[in-house]
């Protein structure tokens, strides 16, 4: 781990016991001074293999650049006589950061509040830059812009403002562009750590995060494990519209690898079957011209589930108030359903069920309706057979959070379960469960995610593998 100092001005090496544990650090008794090149030096960026070092100061308003004949070893660093100056763009250089590739460096500026975007013509060599008259102002954000780094695509940027003490998130529609970067309204407050941040840091899978600042003097390490937890939702811009196949889509639903999605409507009662050319990318969707009529059984499909395999098919009915079970000879091939003259009512729990989901290996079927906004609890003797449905007698309000929940899902492993309230809040809500997949151990997270910027009246929920990402 390596730290930049303004009183020494110079950098700090630390070994780390456990990778990327905070707590196991300790100094190496190594260090360097920047002091013959900038005497207000406000970052450094390694190159990937760290056998360069650059540094950004605002003594000089340039980036330096250093080698290291080891690399990532303080010990052994050289200043290679190579700077950039990027007073032209801002006279008080604070953040620096470069492209994956080392043919893009960023530069952030504390006096026009802005990110400027810089080429290299070879890869990680400063004296090959020039500026792309490419910018981002983060003015609206922060006045005090410090550190910055991108995810490891290059789709998000990632700003530590010092004026608000926060970490501000950008999406970027063209990796490493900045030209089309925004604001995602996503943030995170830091002032119950530190209130003078300056350095930020991720490590490799971005699952912690790092800042530090003068008026602790500490590394501060925070957890960003963003899967199935709704504090680190933020709508990604994409999206893929259903409307040629029906106007009332209600029913949402994936294959297991992700490579097709499923999708239900009551105008059509019909599964219509997609296929997604990169996994749970619903931008790569095209339809495949297939689909399954349940209009035999159903007028209001407001549901539809499969089960691990695919070769069972269950769509939810609101006005019959009744789950139908199907068959597929081809596992996942809607146009290989056929009917399996099984169904299970639900009316003697609630009167408008919206809809229903099974715990990991069907034994157990969830659902939530809106005459008693609550989810209901459900035993299968033979996993995934509805002719063996039983109630648990098990249930779980949410009203306390909406009084039309429409939508059901839980994680992989059954101790978060999410609702959607699509009348009241257009919100979805978080849950815990101490004991997994029994919904009377469950109790509200106070967390959830509005999703009426982009739906005033959605139906469905569905999750990723890996609960990294959701659709709606």
């Amino acid at each position: 781990m390596y730290m930049l100092g303004g009183a020494f001005d110079g950098v700090f090496q630390y070994s780390l016991s456990t990778a990327f544990d905070v707590t196991t650090a300790s100094y190496d008794s190594v260090s360097f001074s920047f002091t013959s090149q900038d005497t207000v030096p406000q970052a450094i960026a390694f190159n990937n293999d760290g056998t360069k070092l650059y540094m950004t100061g605002t003594s000089t308003d340039s980036v330096h650049q250093y080698s290291l004949s080891t690399a990532f070893d303080i010990s052994t660093i050289s200043y290679d006589s190579v700077s950039f100056s990027v007073s032209s763009q801002d006279s008080s250089p604070t953040g620096l950061t470069f492209s994956s590739d080392g043919t893009k460096m960023y530069v952030s500026g504390n006096t026009n509040d802005t990110i400027f975007q810089y080429s290299l013509s070879t890869a990680f060599d400063i004296s090959t830059a020039s500026y792309d008259s490419k910018s981002l102002s983060v003015s609206g954000q922060d006045t005090t812009p410090r550190a910055l780094i991108f995810n490891s695509d290059g789709t998000e940027l990632y700003l530590m403002g010092a004026s608000s003490d926060a970490v501000y998130k950008y999406y970027l529609t063209t990796a490493y562009n900045l030209s089309t970067a925004g604001y995602s309204l996503v943030s995170f407050d830091v002032t119950g750590q530190e209130t003078a941040p300056n350095g930020l840091a991720f490590n490799t899978d971005f699952s912690k995060m790092y800042i530090v600042g003068q008026s602790s003097d500490t590394v501060f390490e925070y957890s960003l494990d963003p899967r199935f937890n709704l504090k680190a939702a933020d709508y990604t811009g994409n999206s893929f519209s259903v409307s040629s196949q029906d106007t009332a889509s209600t029913a949402l639903t994936f294959n297991n690898d992700g490579t097709k999605m499923y999708i239900g409507g009551y105008n059509s009662d019909s599964v219509h079957q997609y296929s997604l050319s990169t996994a749970f990318d619903v931008t790569t969707a095209s339809y495949d011209s297939v689909s399954f009529s349940v209009a035999s059984q159903s007028d209001t499909l407001f549901a539809l589930k499969f089960n691990n395999s695919g070769t069972k098919m269950y769509v939810l009915d609101f006005n019959n108030k009744s789950i139908y079970q199907y068959s597929l000879s081809t596992g996942f091939d809607v146009s290989t359903a056929s009917y399996d003259s099984v169904s299970f009512n639900l009316g003697s729990q609630d009167t408008a069920p919206y809809h229903f989901t099974f715990n990991n290996d069907g034994t157990k079927m969830f659902v939530v309706g809106a005459t008693n906004d609550s989810v209901f609890q459900y035993s299968l003797s033979t996993a995934f057979d509805l002719s063996t449905v039983s109630y648990d007698s098990v249930s779980f309000s949410v009203a306390g959070q909406d009084g039309t929940p429409f939508g059901l899902a839980f994680n992989a492993d059954g101790t978060k379960m999410f609702v959607v309230g699509t009348v009241t809040n257009d919100s979805v809500f978080q849950y815990t469960l101490t004991t997994a997949f029994n919904v009377s151990t469950a109790s509200y997270d106070s967390v959830s995610f509005s999703v009426a910027g982009q739906e005033t009246a959605f139906k469905a929920l569905a999750f990723n593998n890996d609960g990294s990402k959701m659709y709606i």
